[in-house]
């Protein structure tokens, strides 16, 4: 019986990959939101004004690890990839294993490193691939639905990882991100994106030199 079960899970799983790969990115994005709500701020991913906007202000060629917490299906990985030196490296963070499957197996960038884990083990992942640091972590996790006291950590953490000069990024529906973000960087830029669905507050939050 317990063989039977195996094996039907197995099958489940095939079928749910296969119907995964049918639908293309919308498909995996859209059931990662069912499956995880809490952890997927958007049922659609973000827009491309909202791609280029927040990724404005990042001095690319001082940029040596750019890490992203809440990947999805790389709706950010392939423009950042894009603007990367070829000696840096791009180090995302998914605590959703079905999207770090989707972007281990799409993505064939030797620059590209994906880890199943939490944004608050940013610090240790961020040694363990051989970085004292981060020059900038860019974040869209829906931090006004995540359980108590895991926005702060998350906060608290980016500042500690983000070298003098770097940035915080975030985008979100409301001013919850923002907010964390002030209490550990002195120094914010705001803006909104309109056309997004829906409209989405920006926030880089700098950590000054020297700090």
């Amino acid at each position: 019986m317990a063989g039977y079960e195996l094996t039907g899970e197995r099958k489940s799983t095939k079928l749910k990959r296969k119907i995964r790969e049918f639908l293309g990115p919308s498909g995996v994005f859209f059931q990662g939101f069912l499956e995880h709500p809490v952890m997927v701020g958007s049922i659609i991913p973000s827009s491309r004004f909202t791609i280029r906007r927040m990724l404005e202000p990042v001095d690319w060629e001082q940029t040596k690890l750019f890490v992203e917490y809440g990947p999805g299906v790389g709706t950010f990985c392939r423009p950042v990839l894009d603007r990367l030196s070829r000696d840096a490296t791009l180090l995302v963070i998914d605590t959703n294993p079905m999207f770090i499957d989707y972007l281990r197996r799409t993505i064939g960038d030797s620059r590209f490193v994906a880890v199943h884990g939490s944004a608050e083990d940013v610090e240790e992942i961020v040694r363990a691939h051989g970085h004292d640091h981060a020059d900038y972590v860019l974040s869209g996790l829906p931090f006004s639905t995540l359980p108590d006291g895991v926005g702060t950590r998350i906060a608290a953490a980016t500042a500690r990882v983000i070298r003098p000069g770097g940035a915080f990024l975030t985008y979100q529906f409301s001013n919850v991100a923002r907010n964390y973000t002030a209490q550990h960087f002195p120094r914010i830029d705001e803006g909104w994106e309109m056309l997004n669905v829906p409209p989405c507050k920006l926030c880089w939050g700098w950590k000054d030199e020297g700090e």
